[in-house]
């Protein structure tokens, strides 16, 4: 079974339809690239997929589990719709860490706030110890053990935007979303960001990746959908779409990278 089905999800802003009913499934352990020119939906669908937008219509399945029923949406609790968003991490174009915060502290803040909610906490001086040492490991895991104490002001872009992606994984989503990671960064900074997912994906983080970057699409990810207009036009493998695909659009929105 798919750890994730997505099944007609639409999204209008006021009369303007920006998802036009988008189909697709991902397996445990996959790495799906979404590809397409800017104003495609790429960033709306990950927005409505991590609950940051309300869907008009559609479905999202995460293990069998509902988390998303369009006609039923309004009656779910605020409650119920963070539980549901715990289900995935979204790493954004522009870091968004709290710049009063350290690294260390941007990591551990969204454990902490869950921790605190819960009404079954166990020992809380145990349990903020357990948050600091997984944080600390996945700065090691990030490259920046010794960032820990830095502020944002004090951190490259890229640097930035690894902070993000452990702050994204401290909380151990079913699926960790990327939303174009490296387009805030200049191409000396992309390389190291773009190392860190890479290695996920040889660990089988189940991951969707909204990226420009043609050729870590096609090296890293298990399969690609290339958007247009709201709709999915094509969807496959690396091979098949970059190296045998079948829709004239596709061909016309791959052929602008080639030539560059």
């Amino acid at each position: 079974m798919a750890i994730l089905e997505v099944t007609n999800i639409r999204k209008s802003f006021d009369k303007t339809e920006i998802l036009k009913g988008i189909d697709f499934t991902l397996e445990q352990g996959e790495t799906l690239a979404v590809i397409g020119s800017s104003g495609s939906g790429k960033t709306t669908l990950l927005r409505c997929l991590n609950f940051l937008e309300t869907t008009d219509e559609g479905r999202i399945v995460v293990n069998g589990e509902t988390l998303l029923d369009a006609p039923e949406q309004k009656k779910r609790s605020d409650r119920e719709v963070r539980a549901a968003r715990l289900h995935f991490g979204l790493v954004f174009q522009s870091f968004n860490l709290f710049p009063q915060y350290t690294a260390l502290h941007n990591i551990m803040l969204a454990p902490q706030l869950h921790l605190n909610g819960r009404q079954d906490a166990p020992d809380r001086r145990t349990s903020q110890a357990e948050i600091e040492r997984r944080a600390r490991g996945l700065l090691e895991q990030v490259g920046l053990a010794d960032r820990a104490d830095y502020y944002p002001h004090q951190l490259s872009g890229g640097q930035q935007q690894r902070v993000a992606i452990a702050r994204a994984l401290i909380l151990e989503p079913d699926i960790l979303c990327f939303d174009e990671p490296t387009s805030a960064l200049d191409p000396e900074l992309t390389g190291e960001v773009l190392k860190v997912i890479r290695s996920l994906a040889e660990r089988h983080m189940t991951m969707i990746i909204v990226t420009h970057e043609m050729a870590f699409a096609r090296d890293v990810a298990d399969r690609v959908i290339f958007m247009d207009d709201g709709v999915i036009v094509e969807q496959g493998t690396p091979e098949q779409l970059f190296g045998a695909t079948q829709q004239e659009r596709t061909k016309q929105f791959l052929s602008r990278y080639n030539e560059q």
